[in-house]
């Protein structure tokens, strides 16, 4: 549980919406991506531990577990981590699936080989970003990479909203995010000060239009890792 004072990285929302909409059945193409860069060339991919945070239906997980290496998520939904493992079942793959707030990850420090998270974190204020980047940190072994994904400041319905904090807003009014309750839009360059305790960040650019290209949707997809021994 959260200590007190300090709100846990799921909200409520994410439920009813796993609930009444099907998407989230197969992998982006940077996550793919940088899987296949990372660890595709390891001898026994069943030895490579790998974890994602916000794993929702588990589109993310399923890759990794059908490419042969040992995946886990979490995710405070539990609509979404059932569909995640009906589904492996479903093509007899595994995975070490959990319900619950990935700012307290229930895994012992330096576990994975690598982690993602798409486009989950930023439906957290900035400090319980920085709770649950502490825990991936954490549970990472040294040197370990980490892939990130955050909608940009440029998407559309950036500030169509009730403003909570810099960049972060509730109940927008429209948009692909508008009625996914909080959303912190990441402005480039704040990108050293959210990714502070990890090394080698990079930032690249994924991003399409929507309504015949009258609005952006783009994302910052982010690389980085824990700071070898």
């Amino acid at each position: 549980m959260s200590q007190p004072n300090e709100s846990p990285t799921w909200d409520p929302v994410w439920e009813e919406i796993f609930r009444s909409k099907g998407w989230g059945k197969y992998p982006p193409e940077h996550v793919v991506r940088f899987i296949a860069r990372t660890f595709s060339g390891a001898k026994d991919r069943s030895a490579i531990r790998l974890l994602e945070i916000g794993c929702g239906p588990g589109p993310n997980v399923w890759f990794m577990s059908r490419e042969g290496y040992s995946a886990s998520g979490i995710d405070g939904s539990a609509t979404a981590i059932e569909r995640a493992r009906q589904r492996l079942a479903s093509e007899s793959l595994s995975a070490d699936l959990h319900i619950g707030d990935y700012a307290q990850l229930p895994w012992p420090d330096s576990t994975f080989d690598g982690a993602i998270e798409n486009v989950s974190l930023y439906s957290n204020p900035s400090a319980a970003i920085d709770r649950a980047l502490h825990e991936v940190h954490r549970v990472l072994r040294p040197g370990a990479p980490f892939l990130s994904t955050f909608f940009s400041d440029r998407t559309w319905g950036y500030g169509e909203g009730n403003m909570i904090e810099p960049d972060g807003f509730l109940d927008l009014r429209e948009g692909p995010l508008a009625g996914a309750g909080f959303c912190l839009f990441l402005d480039r360059g704040r990108v050293s000060e959210v990714f502070h305790a990890f090394t080698d960040v990079s930032v690249e650019r994924a991003s399409w239009t929507l309504n015949d290209e009258r609005h952006l949707v783009e994302l910052l997809v982010i690389t980085c890792r824990k700071q070898a021994s």
